[in-house]
């Protein structure tokens, strides 16, 4: 049998114009990450999205776990859902991000603010009912998701302990599947998972089952600061 480790960038930069990449704080808490890693897991394989915050969070996770040889594996099939698309789709004026920005900013609590409108769109695009308006559908999506993960299962047989760096969509998406959810449940895991936490999956042949979910006690040993969902 064996494991594949599911794990969530680092903090990205959220509220700025270019979020595809990590805070101070994300960066540090991809080497707290690697750090703890070391004490529990040698992995075999690493995986990463094609993005740029996963990219820089398998770096500083390698960087803090104490430098690899193994190189890692760029697989674009591990990548988040547009969620600027998505966005723009249910507010079409925050295409022009100093509108969005300006609007949200006038909000008592802004991150709040930008929670209950991201919730919206992202309920929009999976509702079904305005497909041709995205590039990528929520169907197509979740395929997308899932045949990567079998790709990588397929590709790494002899592999016991394969780390994986991607984002919250793909792991609630694989958690879905597994554990069979609905489309809201889905939702729901992804608003819930921190950054950097990990999610394990044990498979054996064609057999995928989840071994947890969700796990940072590495930022809650660090400190609580180092806690963050966005």
């Amino acid at each position: 049998m064996g494991a594949i480790y599911l794990v969530r960038h680092g903090q990205a930069s959220f509220g700025k114009a270019d979020y595809d990449k990590l805070s101070a704080k994300g960066c540090r808490q991809s080497e707290i990450l690697g750090k703890y890693f070391k004490q529990l897991v040698v992995p075999s394989q690493f995986y990463s999205g094609s993005l740029l915050r996963h990219e820089q969070t398998a770096s500083h996770f390698v960087s803090g776990f104490g430098g690899s040889d193994l190189a890692t594996v760029t697989h674009s099939g591990f990548n988040e859902f547009n969620h600027v698309e998505i966005l723009v789709r249910y507010r079409p004026e925050w295409k022009d991000y100093s509108v969005m920005a300006a609007d949200i900013a006038k909000e008592a609590v802004p991150r709040k603010a930008f929670q209950r409108a991201f919730s919206d769109a992202v309920i929009r695009w999976i509702s079904g009912n305005h497909d041709s308006e995205y590039q990528e559908t929520w169907p197509q999506f979740q395929s997308r998701c899932i045949s990567a993960l079998r790709a990588v299962i397929a590709q790494s047989a002899d592999a016991k302990n394969i780390v994986i760096f991607t984002s919250g969509g793909p792991i609630s998406v694989i958690a879905q599947q597994i554990l069979n959810l609905g489309d809201r449940e889905a939702l729901a895991v992804n608003e819930v998972l921190a950054n950097t936490s990990v999610s394990k999956l044990l498979y054996s042949g064609d057999r995928l089952s989840i071994g947890y979910l969700n796990n940072y006690s590495h930022l809650e040993l660090a400190g609580h600061d180092w806690v963050t969902y966005r």
